[in-house]
C-alpha cells in the first residue's frame, strides 16, 4: 500500500510543478515482462518514469543511493534495487532476471549513470544482455527536458518534461555465449532506438 501512496504523491507533485507530456504510453505491455531502457540526465528521471508508464515498475539504482537510510528505504519501496556503478553484478543480475521471469517491468539506464551534458554517452551491455537472457522485449524511452530540474527555483517555472515511449522490439542474437562483437552490436542497437526518440542535440555519440 505504501508504494501506491508514494506513486500518488509523486504524481501529484509532478503535476503541480511540471508540465509532463507522455506519448506512446500504449507501447508499454500491461501485464507481461519488459525491459524499459531510457536516457538518464536527472535524479528525478526515475520517479517521473515510475508514475508515467501506467504500471508498476522496478529500477536498477546505483548503490550510492542506498547509503542514506531514509532515501534508500524510500527507493526500495518504490521498486529500486542496488547495482554497482557501471556494471551489472551477479546479485543485481539475478534480481533482474527473477523480476522479468515473474512478468515485471524493469527500467534500466544503459549508460549506467546520469549524463553530465544531457547527451547520450557510451552505454554498458547490461540491458542488452538481460533482454537476451530473459527473452523479454525492450521498450525504449526518450526523456527530454529534465536537465532543467536543477537548483532551488525550477519548480516555479513548471518546466516541460517529455517522455517519448517507442515501440517494443526484441534483440536477435546467436545461441550460446555472445562474443564481444555481438554484445557491442546489440548494445548499439538498444541505444539507437533510444536516440530515435530524442531531439537531435540529445543523441550524442548515437546520432542518427
Amino acid at each position: 500500500m505504501f508504494y501506491y501512496f508514494l506513486r500518488f504523491l509523486i504524481s501529484l507533485l509532478s503535476d503541480l510543478f511540471l508540465r509532463r507530456q507522455v506519448s506512446g504510453k500504449g507501447n508499454i505491455p500491461k501485464h507481461t515482462a519488459c525491459v524499459i531502457v531510457a536516457n538518464h540526465v536527472n535524479l528525478l528521471d526515475s520517479p517521473i518514469l515510475g508514475v508515467s508508464l501506467g504500471r508498476r515498475v522496478y529500477f536498477m539504482a546505483k548503490e550510492d543511493l542506498f547509503h542514506s537510510r531514509i532515501i534508500g528505504w524510500l527507493a526500495k519501496q518504490f521498486g529500486a534495487f542496488s547495482v554497482a556503478k557501471g556494471r551489472l553484478n551477479r546479485r543485481a543480475g539475478r534480481t533482474a532476471l527473477e523480476l522479468l521471469a515473474n512478468g515485471q517491468a524493469l527500467i534500466i539506464y544503459p549508460e549506467g549513470k546520469r549524463s553530465d551534458d544531457g547527451k547520450l554517452g557510451q552505454a554498458f551491455s547490461g540491458a542488452a544482455l538481460l533482454a537476451v537472457k530473459s527473452g523479454a522485449p525492450i521498450v525504449p524511452v526518450g526523456i527530454s527536458g529534465s536537465r532543467q530540474l536543477i537548483g532551488k527555483k525550477w519548480f516555479f517555472k513548471r518546466p516541460k518534461i517529455t517522455l517519448n515511449i517507442g515501440q517494443s522490439f526484441t534483440l536477435s542474437a546467436s545461441h550460446g555465449k555472445l562474443s564481444k562483437e555481438e554484445t557491442a552490436r546489440l548494445t548499439h542497437e538498444v541505444m539507437m532506438h533510444i536516440a530515435a526518440l530524442l531531439p537531435p542535440d540529445y543523441r550524442g555519440r548515437y546520432a542518427l
